[in-house]
Formats: C-alpha cells, structure tokens, sequence
C-alpha cells in the first residue's frame, strides 16, 4: 500500500510553536520566582504537559478510528501517555517533572514509526523542536521545585 504524503498546513505550524510558549513561560517563572509562586509555576506546567501529551496520544485514536478495523496498538498508546500523565501530577514534582520529559520523547520516538504510514512525515521536523523545547522545559522546572 502506498502511502500518500501530507504537506503541513501553515496554521499547524503557527498553533504548534505558539504551544511553547506556556512550556518556556512557565519555566521561566518557575526559576525567578519566589519558592511558592515557583511551585504554582512548576504546577501550572506539568499541568500543560500533561494535556499536551494526552493530545499527543489521542492524536493515536483519530489514526485507529479512519482504520475499517481499529488497530488495537493505536488505541491502547492512544490513552497510555495520558495515564503516564496523570500519575506524574500525583507523585513527587521533580519526579514527575522528568517523567513527563520522558514521556514526551517516548510520544516523538513512537510518532516517528506510526506517522509515515499515514503519510505524515512532514510533521516529524516540526514535532522534533517542539519535543526538544518542551521536555526541555519540564527539565528545567524540576530543578528549582
């Protein structure tokens, strides 16, 4: 089966990079900030992660849903980075600062094998800097909480 290749839309692009700017933001409130406001801060973060890496799973069920027969893989990632995520709200902030890090590399490396067969490789340069910049982000917020 040949797959046909997907241009990225301009206005993708502009919402992608415009997502960073609560990631950078934050981390950088969380650094100049007094230690409560830093933890408000290190909060408000790892709460935007975690709704960006759900986004990214469930980016996985839209590719099951167009299938005639939903790939049970697709559906299963399609919720696991959510859970990865909720449980780092619930565990120790620095902890769950990295593994938030982590999971957002986890999402690009499992996006890398499943978006060519759906003829999106053009979104994998993109998705590279905004998982460079924003695991950077959390990193950087774990160190100060």
């Amino acid at each position: 089966m040949r797959t046909i290749q997907r241009p990225m839309p301009p206005l993708a692009q502009w919402l992608g990079y415009a997502g960073l700017i609560p990631f950078v933001a934050l981390a950088l409130l969380a650094c100049i900030l007094n230690s409560k406001e830093q933890a408000m801060a290190s909060f408000a973060l790892r709460a935007y992660a975690v709704t960006i890496i759900s986004f990214l799973g469930a980016i996985h069920w839209g590719f099951a849903m167009r299938q005639p027969r939903a790939n049970p893989l697709l559906l299963g990632w399609g919720v696991a980075p959510s859970l990865v995520g909720w449980v780092s709200l619930l565990i120790v902030p620095a902890a769950g600062a990295f593994m938030l890090a982590a999971t957002l590399w986890l999402c690009f490396l499992v996006d890398r094998r499943v978006y060519p067969a759906f003829g999106l490789q053009a979104w994998l340069g993109m998705r590279l800097v905004l998982t460079t910049v924003a695991s950077a982000a959390c990193v950087i917020a774990s160190t100060v909480v």
